[in-house]
C-alpha cells in the first residue's frame, strides 16, 4: 500500500484530493442545511463558490477546491474537515490504496469519511462517495500507459475475503520507468495464485493499455512469472533480483556459519564495479565452496550469472535495478 502512495501518485493523489472537496461540500450542506441548489425554508444562507488551496501530501502537492458559503449573519463557515483531512493525510491514502486494489466497498467508504470527520452518512452520500472513488480509480486502472523502458514485477500476498470466506490471494504488481526515469506504479492485480495465466494476463493487460519499448525486467524467478514473462516480453533483458537470490542462497548454505556469511560475499560480486570485476568474484566464491560445500558451489554457479544483467545498464542506474 505503502508502494502505491510512493510511486503511484498519479491515482491516489487525485482520489485524494476528490475525496477532500467531497467531504468538505457535505459539511457546508450541513452547515446551511441544504444540499446544492436545494431550496428550504430553513437553509441558514447558500453556497458562494469555491478557493483554491495547495496541500502538501505523502503522494505529493495536491489542489483542493475549499467551499465558500455566504448570505448567514453567524461566523463564516469554515470545513473542519480540511484540517482532519491533513492531519490523516497518510491514513487515508493508504485506504484509497487498499481500494485501488481490493475494490470499492460502502464499509470501506464510511471508514474513509469519518477519517475527515464526517460521521452518519445517509445512504445517498455514501454512493456519491463510493461513485467518484470508482471513477478515479478506474480511470487510473486504464490510462495509457507509453514508453517503459524499466519495468519491476514483484508479487505479495495479502488476506482478501471472497463470498464470505477470508483467503490468501496474490497480488502482483508492475511498477515502470519511463523516459524521465521516475517510478510509477503501472499496475495492480489481485489474483488466486502467481500461476503463468494470471501473470500472463496482468503483463498482457499493461501492453494493452499502451505499454512499449521494455528494455530491462527486474523480477524473482517464480515459475509462473518466468514463462510469462518469456511469452508475452520475451525480448527484453531479465536480470533475477538479487535480494530474492540472496534469500535463495541462505537456504542452499549447509550449515549456520555459511548462512551468516554468504550474504556479504555475495555482496562483494554485486557491488564489484564492471561485469567483469563481478565475474572475477563470483569466480573465487564458487571456488571457496567447491569442496567443502559442492552443492551450494554448484547452484551459485548456475543462479548468480541471472542476477548480474545489471550492470548492462548505465552505473547511475543500477542500483535502483537491482533488487524487485
Amino acid at each position: 500500500m505503502e508502494q502505491l502512495i510512493k510511486e503511484g501518485p498519479n491515482g491516489v493523489a487525485p482520489a485524494f484530493a476528490s475525496l477532500f472537496e467531497l467531504a468538505m461540500q457535505i459539511e457546508r450542506e450541513r452547515f446551511l442545511g441544504a444540499g446544492h441548489y436545494e431550496r428550504t425554508d430553513d437553509r441558514r444562507g447558500y453556497a458562494n463558490g469555491y478557493k483554491p488551496k495547495r496541500l502538501d501530501t505523502p503522494a505529493g502537492t495536491v489542489t483542493v477546491r475549499v467551499p465558500k458559503s455566504a448570505g448567514h449573519a453567524d461566523e463564516p463557515f469554515y470545513p473542519q474537515s480540511l484540517e482532519r483531512g491533513q492531519r490523516s493525510a497518510r491514513a487515508i491514502m493508504l485506504a484509497v490504496a487498499e481500494m485501488y486494489i481490493k475494490g470499492v466497498s460502502t464499509r470501506e467508504v464510511e471508514a474513509v469519511m469519518r477519517e475527515f470527520g464526517i460521521e452518519s452518512l445517509s445512504s445517498s452520500q455514501v454512493s456519491r462517495a463510493a461513485a467518484l472513488l470508482d471513477d478515479e480509480l478506474e480511470a487510473w486502472r486504464n490510462r495509457e500507459l507509453g514508453e517503459i523502458r524499466y519495468l519491476i514485477l514483484d508479487a505479495r500476498y495479502e488476506k482478501m475475503r471472497s463470498g464470505g470466506v477470508v483467503r490468501d490471494a496474490a497480488v502482483l504488481s508492475a511498477i515502470g520507468i519511463g523516459p524521465d526515469e521516475r517510478r510509477r506504479v503501472l499496475g495492480v492485480s489481485v489474483a488466486l495464485s502467481e500461476a503463468e495465466v494470471h501473470w500472463r494476463a496482468f503483463l498482457e493487460s499493461l501492453v494493452q493499455r499502451g505499454m512499449r519499448g521494455v528494455q530491462f525486467i527486474v523480477s524473482d524467478d517464480h515459475a509462473g512469472l518466468r514463462a510469462a514473462r518469456r511469452a508475452v516480453l520475451g525480448g527484453a533483458v531479465w536480470q533475477r533480483c538479487q535480494f530474492h537470490l540472496a534469500q535463495n542462497a541462505i537456504h542452499h548454505a549447509p550449515n549456520a556459519a555459511t548462512r551468516k556469511r554468504i550474504g556479504a560475499q555475495l555482496r562483494s560480486v554485486w557491488n564489484a564495479d564492471t561485469a567483469d570485476k563481478a565475474q572475477t568474484e563470483l569466480v573465487t566464491l564458487v571456488a571457496s565452496y567447491r569442496e567443502a560445500a559442492p552443492k551450494l558451489a554448484a547452484w551459485l554457479e548456475d543462479n548468480i550469472p541471472e542476477g548480474l544483467a545489471v550492470f548492462a545498464l548505465p552505473e547511475h542506474h543500477r542500483r535502483r535495478m537491482r533488487t524487485s
